[in-house]
C-alpha cells in the first residue's frame, strides 16, 4: 500500500507528542545525546503539516548510535541508516500511517543541525511566510497524494531558497545579540567609571545600555560584505 500524502491544519498536541517521545529517545541514546529537537513543519506554531513530529537528537559519537536499534525498533521505528543524507541516522514510525521521523546527527555536523532550527525558528518568526509555504504543500498534497517523489521535487526549490533565507537571518539575530551583550558590557564598564569619577553609577549604566543596543542593532543589520568592506 502507498502511502497518501495529507497535510493537515495545525494541531497543539504536536508539541506534548514531541516532548513524549523525546524522552523515550533520551532514555535510548543516553549520555551520547546532549539535545534533542522538535523540527519541521510540526514545530512551527499555527501551520498545516502532514502530521508527522520531526525529531532531532543531537549526539557526541554517531557511530554508537547503530547499536540501539533493537531499542528504537521496540518502539515502532524501522531504521533507515544514513537515508540519503551523509552523517544522518533516520528512523520512521507508523509504517503507511506515519507518525514520527527521527533525524541524528552529530554535535560536529552544524551544517545540517543548524539548517533544521534556521528553519524552524524563521518561520516561527515569520507567520506570513509559514503561511505561503504551508499553501504550496496543500497545493502539492491534492496534485500528488500518492506520489512522495513528486510532493518533495514540487517544493524543492521553495526549500532551497527558504534554507538560505532562514540561515541568513538566523546569523543576523546572532550577531545582533552579540553585539547587544558586547555593549552591554560597554555599558557595565561605563557604569563602573560614572561612579568612579562621578559616584552616579545609574547613569553611565543608562548610558552604556542605550550605546549597546545601538551598538548590536547596527553590528546585526550589517551583512558580511558591509563588514569586510570595514576591515
Amino acid at each position: 500500500m502507498t502511502r497518501k500524502i495529507e497535510v493537515t491544519d495545525y494541531r497543539p498536541e504536536w508539541e506534548s507528542m514531541f516532548k513524549e517521545e523525546a524522552k523515550k529517545i533520551k532514555k535510548i541514546l543516553g549520555k551520547n545525546c546532549i539535545g534533542i529537537y522538535h523540527i519541521g513543519s510540526t514545530s512551527v506554531k499555527n501551520m498545516a503539516s502532514k502530521p508527522i513530529i520531526d525529531i532531532m537528537p543531537v549526539v557526541k559519537d554517531l557511530s554508537l548510535v547503530d547499536a540501539h536499534n533493537k531499542e528504537f525498533e521496540s518502539l515502532g521505528y524501522e531504521c533507515r541508516g544514513e537515508f540519503g543524507i551523509p552523517g544522518r541516522r533516520f528512523y520512521a514510525k507508523g509504517g503507511d500511517n506515519r507518525t514520527h521521523h527521527i533525524h541524528i546527527f552529530e554535535q560536529s555536523n552544524q551544517t545540517d543541525i543548524q539548517r533544521h532550527i534556521a528553519v524552524r525558528d524563521y518561520l516561527n518568526s515569520h507567520p506570513d511566510t509559514a503561511a505561503e509555504y504551508a499553501a504550496l504543500k496543500k497545493k502539492l498534497a491534492t496534485e500528488f497524494p500518492f506520489d512522495n517523489d513528486g510532493y518533495c521535487n514540487g517544493k524543492e526549490k521553495y526549500m532551497k531558497s527558504l534554507e538560505e533565507k532562514a540561515l541568513h537571518w538566523q546569523e543576523k539575530q546572532n550577531r545582533l545579540s552579540m553585539g547587544i551583550a558586547l555593549g552591554l558590557c560597554f555599558g557595565v564598564a561605563i557604569g563602573t567609571s560614572f561612579d568612579t569619577l562621578y559616584n552616579n553609577t545609574g547613569i553611565g549604566m543608562i548610558f552604556g545600555a542605550a550605546i549597546g543596543l545601538m551598538f548590536g542593532m547596527v553590528f546585526g543589520s550589517m551583512d558580511k560584505t558591509d563588514r569586510s568592506r570595514q576591515k
